[in-house]
């Protein structure tokens, strides 16, 4: 009975140990991450140390905006929504009111499991890469890029333009958009046009 307790106790020790190791690699982020919901939050928090604030869906409740603009104005937020048309939508809503605010972005293959698309569905290690190349958007910023570097590099114009814009947006960290929208995404985040064709000549 004793061998048993004694063993019953290591095991103990060991996932104990294991938890703490897990959590000391955490990285502890500075900015409020905006998220939609409870679950995102849970997932935030298994891959690092942060605060979140949850829409609740786009209809986002009234209470909801003065609290991000205080953590807007203090730590800085990140938006981190869902990769689909809903949270487009709310990353858009938010991203109006707060222009110069961080966003990450998940591709939408590291958020999908059965069918169901979702920051809470991504891995942790994913999370925090995500988060690790969040961009801050750049304001009153000359153009770099132009609709002619897009057709150059197939992103408009041709059949499949759209995998080649979906598949750069995630190797850019930038998310996808339609032609008009991922012009003003390189155009507005800290790109430069040697890492712009470096990684069209992955595609």
């Amino acid at each position: 009975m004793r061998n048993r307790e004694t063993e019953g106790l290591r095991i103990t020790a060991q996932i104990q140990n294991r938890i703490q190791r897990t959590e000391m690699k955490r990285e502890k982020i500075k900015e409020v991450i905006v998220v939609e919901g409870r679950d995102d939050t849970a997932a935030i928090n298994r891959a690092v140390d942060a605060i979140t604030i949850e829409t609740h869906g786009f209809g986002m409740p009234d209470y909801i905006w003065p609290a991000i603009e205080k953590a807007y104005r203090s730590q800085g937020i990140i938006v981190f929504t869902d990769p689909d048309y809903a949270g487009e939508k709310i990353r858009k809503k938010v991203m109006a009111r707060f222009p110069e605010a961080k966003q990450a972005f998940l591709p939408k293959g590291k958020a999908l499991k059965k069918g169901n698309i979702g920051v809470e569905n991504a891995k942790p290690e994913d999370i925090a890469e995500a988060l690790e190349n969040a961009h801050c958007t750049s304001m009153d910023k000359p153009a770099v890029f132009t609709e002619e570097d897009l057709f150059n590099a197939g992103l408009i114009g041709e059949a499949d333009s759209r995998d080649r814009r979906e598949k750069l947006g995630n190797m850019l960290a930038i998310g996808y958009g339609n032609g008009k929208t991922f012009l003003k995404k390189l155009n507005s985040f800290d790109i430069t046009k040697e890492e712009f064709y470096e990684k069209v000549k992955e595609l």
